[in-house]
This record gives structure tokens, C-alpha cells and sequence, in this order.
């Protein structure tokens, strides 16, 4: 999808795909490394894409978002969810949703290098 209509996309619609986008890397990513129990990939998939797991990685990385990916951001972290985390502060929740939405931005616009790239990098900033 061209850049300019997938901006015009809700921040919530952008959070919901980008939030799976993420389930789906971050699982791939540990299948890969090696062969184990579902519930052990569970435990491991589960620190990283918790809203307080985003919301601490966002906080590292804020600068090294481009002005195009902190306006989604923005619109994401300012968004109304009608739904909250049970394990997280409403703040954390927020941050999440907009680093939900920059994933989902990059996905629909086709960006799967940066996509990459900054999955690759929560995974490491969380495996600290």
C-alpha cells in the first residue's frame, strides 16, 4: 500500500494489525532459534509483547524513530482505546498502542526491513 493511505488509517486500525504482526515475528523469531514446548515459546513471547514490555522498549527508542513513525506513534499513544491491559498502567497501554501502530504503519506500507529491524531490536532490548 502507498504510504500516504495507509496514514490515513485510523491509529487504533494500524494498533490492531500491528499488534499481531508482532505476535506473529517475535514467535517466528524464538521458532527459529530452537525446537521447544509450547508453553516454554509462550513464557518467552509473552515478556516481550506485554503492553509494560512495549511501553519500556518505546521509551529506549523513541529517538531513533523518524518523523513519519513518531507522528503515527503520537496518534497511537493519544488514541481512545475502548479496552485496557490487565497487566499494565493505562500510560503503558498507551505507549504500547502507538509503538503497536508504527509496526502496523510499516507493515501496510510495506517497510519490512525497518519492520524488521525494529522487532529485532524489542526482542534484544527486552532479552536484557
Amino acid at each position: 500500500m502507498e504510504e500516504s493511505v495507509v496514514k490515513m488509517y485510523s491509529p487504533l486500525a494500524l494498533a490492531y494489525i500491528g499488534d499481531s504482526i508482532y505476535d506473529l515475528m517475535v514467535k517466528e523469531h524464538f521458532v527459529k532459534q530452537s525446537n521447544m514446548q509450547p508453553e516454554k515459546y509462550h513464557k518467552l513471547v509473552t515478556s516481550i509483547v506485554s503492553a509494560n514490555a512495549q511501553s519500556a522498549f518505546i521509551d529506549s527508542f523513541l529517538e531513533q524513530l523518524n518523523e513519519t513513525e513518531l507522528g503515527i506513534y503520537r496518534r497511537g499513544r493519544n488514541s481512545s482505546p475502548h479496552t485496557k491491559a490487565k497487566n499494565a498502567s493505562l500510560e503503558n497501554y498507551l505507549k504500547a498502542t502507538g509503538f503497536e501502530a508504527v509496526l502496523g504503519f510499516l507493515y501496510l506500507s510495506e517497510q519490512k526491513e525497518r519492520l524488521t529491524e525494529i522487532v529485532n531490536l524489542s526482542i534484544e532490548f527486552v532479552k536484557k
